[in-house]
């Protein structure tokens, strides 16, 4: 059953950046930026769609489980195509870039934090229940909303249930009601054994859910409630990462990458990858204002540093101007893991290719311990080799961070 909560997890992700984005910060979007979102929404849509009907082959998910996750991608795909259409860009107010980079983390620390308590609960079966009921007069599966319903009116006749209320206050958060996740995550405390080990976790996901309902503004209650997560649990994600936020907002940066630094102790995945990019913000910044920097190893992720070169008998036979591609793919594999274009006249050149130069977010340098490497100089100027480029290839280089130079020669001509 952890399979729904990582659902869970993925659809409130999606949602909050479409809808509590908006409230905190309008940001003016081009047609071309507007249609390109909507294009990786509906790539995410199909991609976790794909997902879960693997899963319910397999038999890992439910079908009552399935029919919400699905609805609730379906919804929430329909939200954003009609929330910010390719003809019209959105408003702008003014926002500045502490803000944005705050939402931008605390969306994405959101799916991380709520998947422990499901490991510990492990079960959803009133919402099954509901799911499964026939829609009155219809014989239809009932609507996101019939469910939420039926599985309220559970919690009325057994409220002592945390896992039921956890669910709800997740779907809450996710249709962007906030005001009533608050409500129900107090209302998995007060079901929730106080010794479960998970119940840390909830403490700071209900401040989570206290920002948003304050429009994302840290206020004493909401203060209070992260102080009293972190004296139970000191490590907590939520708790640390909406204290990096405030500081990150005050310009405190030094106090900001204290906080996300202890955060990501206990962090993984997208929770991770947002804390680190916190991280390189709030670094960014004490550079720019000419402050010390703490010493970071957190940010040191994969990366390969190349050395390229021309053999000196191919020199004569290219020219200038002409494109040099050069490419980390898994070995043995064709989609590239990073990707970078230059021209003749920089060779020699000595470049890193990390995961800011993946092709799709699925598709990163990181992912793999060992990757091949090329390095081809493309006649037509297009990235798909043909006869007569010139190439150059290392079969087996570790993209561990850190490693020495790896030298590349372009010395073959593609047959």
């Amino acid at each position: 059953m952890i399979n729904l909560w990582i659902g869970i997890g993925v659809l409130t992700l999606i949602a909050i950046v479409i809808m509590f984005w908006p409230v905190l910060c309008y940001q003016r979007r081009a047609r071309s930026e507007a249609a390109g979102r909507q294009q990786q929404n509906i790539d995410i849509f199909r991609e976790r769609l794909a997902e879960l009907e693997k899963e319910r082959e397999q038999g890992t998910l439910a079908d009552a489980e399935f029919a919400i996750l699905k609805l609730e991608l379906e919804r929430n795909l329909l939200i954003d195509v009609e929330d910010q259409p390719v003809d019209q860009p959105a408003v702008r107010t003014p926002l500045g870039q502490p803000q944005l980079v705050a939402v931008t983390l605390l969306a994405l620390m959101i799916p991380a934090a709520a998947l422990g308590l499901y490991n510990h609960l492990g079960r959803a079966d009133e919402l099954a229940v509901a799911l499964n009921m026939p829609a009155p007069g219809s014989g239809e599966q009932p609507t996101l909303e019939q469910a939420l319903t039926a599985l309220e009116q559970q919690l009325d006749a057994e409220p002592e249930n945390p896992e039921g209320w956890y669910l709800l206050a997740n779907t809450h958060m996710n249709t962007g009601n906030y005001t009533a996740g608050v409500a129900a995550f107090e209302q998995v405390l007060i079901y929730l054994p106080e010794d479960a080990p998970q119940y840390a976790s909830v403490m700071g996901q209900l401040a989570q859910a206290m920002y948003f309902a304050n429009d994302g503004k840290m206020d004493a209650a909401i203060r209070t409630r992260i102080d009293a997560t972190l004296a139970r649990e000191p490590y907590e994600i939520a708790a640390l990462g909406l204290l990096g936020i405030d500081a990150y907002e005050q310009q405190d940066y030094t106090a900001a990458i204290e906080h996300w630094r202890k955060a990501l102790i206990n962090a993984d995945g997208a929770a991770a990858d947002s804390l680190r990019s916190g991280l390189q913000r709030a670094r960014d910044e004490l550079i720019a204002a000419g402050q010390p920097v703490p010493d970071l190893p957190e940010l040191a992720q994969a990366g390969i540093t190349l050395q390229v070169s021309l053999s000196p008998e191919l020199l004569a036979q290219v020219d200038p101007e002409q494109t040099v591609f050069i490419f980390a793919r898994p070995i043995g594999g064709r989609m590239p893991l990073a990707a970078v274009k230059r021209q003749v006249k920089d060779l020699p050149l000595t470049i890193e290719l990390n995961d800011s130069m993946a092709m799709t977010p699925q598709a990163r340098l990181s992912s793999q311990t060992e990757v091949e490497v090329s390095a081809r100089i493309s006649l037509s100027g297009q990235p798909q080799p043909q006869a007569g480029d010139f190439e150059g290839t290392l079969d087996s280089v570790s993209t561990t961070a850190g490693s020495e130079p790896v030298t590349l020669v372009i010395d073959q001509v593609v047959q």
